[in-house]
């Protein structure tokens, strides 16, 4: 039992943090959605925090009074939006009706023009945009980790570091027990502080056998690797791919701009990624292993809190691109798939079935989370190591 407490206090910090970000990714989302209706004139039935069953409510009466609700009560005199609190910290939801008909209230989602509606349903994918550009000009107001490698005159670079980002297979680095994100602090006993002098003295030194201390987070250790001429880059070194890091920080000013320009950055790589991932999976080469489903980015979630604020910071902003983009898509289900219909029905000039429309819509749902569930098969054979050590704690 000492074991099994001790794994569930192990992972409890992590699944906080983990629901944490998700809450704050997907009500933002929600957001966007709802705030852009309200300013095109829209009554949403519900806004809610977290995911129902209901915990507690409030709304106006058609005589203007707000009324609090509570539970699963239903109502019936409700003149707006209802605002809930939900049991499920999950995020957030609203209901703006798209389904329903609107049998002629002008306030109804489906009584507004097309491209009032496509905005609606973007606004959330443009939210988390907005979320992502927001957290990245935070983090780099109060200082956050970035490759320091031709960076801006604006900067100011704290701790800079040189940190190993990979090991070449069969190298040198790799029997000598290099690993990524290894941060070299020295050779033989000589500090570097930059990436050109480090790799001018391993080129010095071929065949000779030299002292690495690097710091990992169990702590400091020593490494011993005797550089070699490498075939890659025809001058000496041991097979690490090596990058300069710092703590960067600009002024408010520039750090908005420069949380804007990364975003657009970011946004343009993810969209490539996603780009090769369909295309892979259109030509049948399968999932990259590099996906990961709940379970994988909850794990990479907790390793970004363990690391630090900055880290986290900035991994809860890629999320929100991620998240941004995969809305985006035109696949039902999605917002991009939502606005597919919508484009229907201007070219046709009037609207698919809501049947059909429906039948669709969750299709492409199971299909989604058929994707997730293999996701998270996947994820949980790369870390299957942690079930076994429990298993083993607990009944050997």
């Amino acid at each position: 039992m000492t074991a099994i407490f001790a794994f569930i206090l192990n992972i409890l910090p992590t699944t906080i943090i983990f629901i944490l970000v998700l809450s704050v990714l997907v009500f933002a989302h929600e957001w966007g959605h709802f705030w852009t209706a309200r300013k095109f004139g829209l009554k949403p039935k519900e806004f809610g925090f977290g995911f129902p069953p209901r915990a507690w409510g409030i709304y106006k009466d058609k005589e203007g009074k707000w009324k609090k609700v509570r539970g699963k009560t239903e109502i019936n005199d409700a003149s707006d939006t209802i605002y809930s609190i939900n049991w499920i910290p999950l995020g957030g939801f609203v209901m703006l009706g798209e389904d329903d008909d609107p049998s002629g209230d002008p306030t109804h989602f489906n009584s507004k023009p097309i491209w009032n509606r496509t905005i609606i349903i973007l606004a959330g994918v443009t939210m988390n945009l907005v979320l992502a550009a927001f957290l990245f000009a935070f983090g780099f107001m109060i200082g956050m980790p970035q490759a320091t490698e031709g960076i801006d005159p604006y900067a100011k670079v704290s701790n800079r570091q040189i940190m190993v980002t990979d090991v070449l297979v069969d190298s040198v680095a790799g029997k000598s027990g290099f690993l990524p994100e290894d941060v070299i602090l020295s050779i033989d006993g000589r500090t570097f502080g930059q990436i050109s002098e480090l790799q001018g003295y391993v080129n010095e030194k071929v065949n000779t056998e030299l002292t690495y201390k690097v710091k990992r987070k169990s702590g400091e250790v020593e490494l011993k690797a005797i550089p070699t001429i490498l075939e890659e880059t025809n001058a000496g070194g041991i097979g690490i791919g090596i990058v300069e890091r710092g703590i960067v920080r600009y002024s408010i000013p520039v750090a908005i701009w420069k949380g804007v320009e990364y975003t657009g950055f970011l946004t343009k790589e993810i969209c490539k990624a996603f780009y090769f991932l369909i295309k892979g999976l259109v030509m049948g080469d399968g999932l990259s292993e590099e996906i990961s489903g709940p379970v994988g980015i909850a794990t990479i979630t907790g390793q970004a809190a363990q690391r630090g604020f900055a880290y986290l910071l900035q991994f809860t902003a890629i999320l929100s691109i991620n998240l941004a983009i995969l809305n985006a898509l035109p696949f039902p289900a999605l917002d991009g798939g939502r606005v597919l219909f919508l484009l229907i029905e201007k070219i046709k000039g009037r609207p698919v079935r809501k049947e059909l429309e429906a039948i669709i819509h969750n299709t492409g749902f199971a299909l989604l989370m058929l994707l997730v569930v293999v996701v998270t098969v996947k994820d949980i054979s790369r870390i299957s190591y942690v079930f076994v050590d429990l298993w083993h704690s607990i009944f050997s």
